[in-house]
C-alpha cells in the first residue's frame, strides 16, 4: 500500500492508499522534532484502532516544513524500507513542470494541488487553499502552475488580532448569523469571516481579468467548507484534493520507471 504523507505548517496528514481507496487517513501536528520511532508508534496504534494492516511498501512526501523530512525519511527506511518520493526534489517528476520565474522554488503543497485539480477538472483553474496561509493557485489550460496568490490564513489573522490587541479575546471561527455584530466576539467573527469571503472574492476576480477566460474556481484546506457557505464563488470543495494528486504523481513517477 501506498502512504500519502502532507506535512503542512501546523498539521501533518498520514493517509493509507491501497489502488482503489484511501483505507485510512490520521492528523497530528507538526513537530520537527518528533523521531521516526515516535511517528511510528503514533501510525501502528492508530492503524490497529481502524484495523487497517500496516503493510507499507511506498510513500510519496509533500512538506512545506523541510526540517521534518529528515525524520520522515528515517521512518520510511526503518520502518517500512523504503525511498520516499518527495515532491520538489529533483528526482520527483511532475506531469508538466511549473512557469515562473527562474530560481523561484513552488511550495510542494501548491504543485500537488495543481496536479489533482487539473486531473479532475480540467485547465484553467483557480485553487484556494485554506492553510496556515490561504493560498491561490493558477493552473494554465495544460496543466501547468503559473503563479498565485499568497495572503495570512484564517487563524494567522486571528491570533494577530488577539496578540496585538489586549482588549480582543480569543474567538473561533464561524459564520455569524448577522454581518453586524452587537458584541465584541460576534463582531470579531462577522470581521473575520466576511472579510475572508471578500478578499476570496476580490482575488479570484483580479485573476479571472488579468487571465480573461472563464476559470473554475476549487476550494480545499480545512476551512473550505465553512466559507464555502458564504460565497457562490467555489465550484467544487475537496477536501481530499491533496491526497488525490500525491497519488497521481507517485503513479506518475512509477510510470516514468517502467517506461
Amino acid at each position: 500500500m501506498l502512504l500519502c504523507i502532507d506535512c503542512g505548517n501546523t498539521n501533518t496528514v498520514f493517509s493509507v492508499w491501497d489502488g482503489e481507496t484511501f483505507r485510512c487517513t490520521l492528523r497530528t501536528a507538526t513537530e520537527h522534532q518528533r523521531t521516526a520511532d515516535q511517528y511510528f508508534v503514533w501510525f501502528s496504534t492508530l492503524m490497529g484502532h481502524h484495523r487497517v494492516p500496516v503493510d507499507i511498501n511506498a510513500v510519496v512526501i509533500s512538506s512545506t516544513v523541510p526540517r521534518v523530512v529528515f525524520n520522515l525519511r528515517v521512518l520510511c527506511d526503518r520502518y517500512f524500507n523504503c525511498r520516499p518520493l518527495v515532491v520538489g526534489k529533483p528526482d520527483c517528476a511532475l506531469p508538466v513542470a511549473p512557469r515562473v520565474d527562474q530560481g523561484t522554488t513552488v511550495g510542494p503543497d501548491r504543485l500537488v494541488n495543481t496536479v489533482a485539480g487539473y486531473d479532475r477538472h480540467g485547465g484553467n483553474l483557480i485553487i484556494v487553499d485554506f492553510g496556515t496561509a490561504t493560498t491561490f493557485d493558477v493552473v494554465d489550460a495544460d496543466g501547468a502552475y503559473i503563479g498565485g496568490v499568497i495572503a495570512p490564513g484564517v487563524n494567522l489573522s486571528l491570533e494577530a488580532l488577539h496578540m496585538a490587541a489586549a482588549a480582543l479575546p480569543h474567538v473561533d471561527i464561524t459564520k455569524p448569523a448577522l454581518a453586524i455584530g452587537t458584541n465584541t466576539v460576534a463582531c470579531m467573527q462577522s470581521g473575520i469571516y466576511w472579510g475572508y469571503v471578500g478578499l476570496v472574492e476580490g482575488i479570484v476576480r483580479q485573476i479571472r481579468l488579468e487571465r480573461n477566460r472563464p476559470m473554475k474556481v476549487i476550494a480545499t484546506g480545512g476551512l473550505a467548507p465553512l466559507f464555502g457557505q458564504g460565497t457562490e464563488i467555489f465550484d467544487s470543495v475537496e477536501d481530499d484534493l491533496t491526497m488525490h494528486g500525491l497519488v497521481l504523481i507517485h503513479r506518475h513517477n512509477k510510470d516514468l520507471e517502467t517506461a
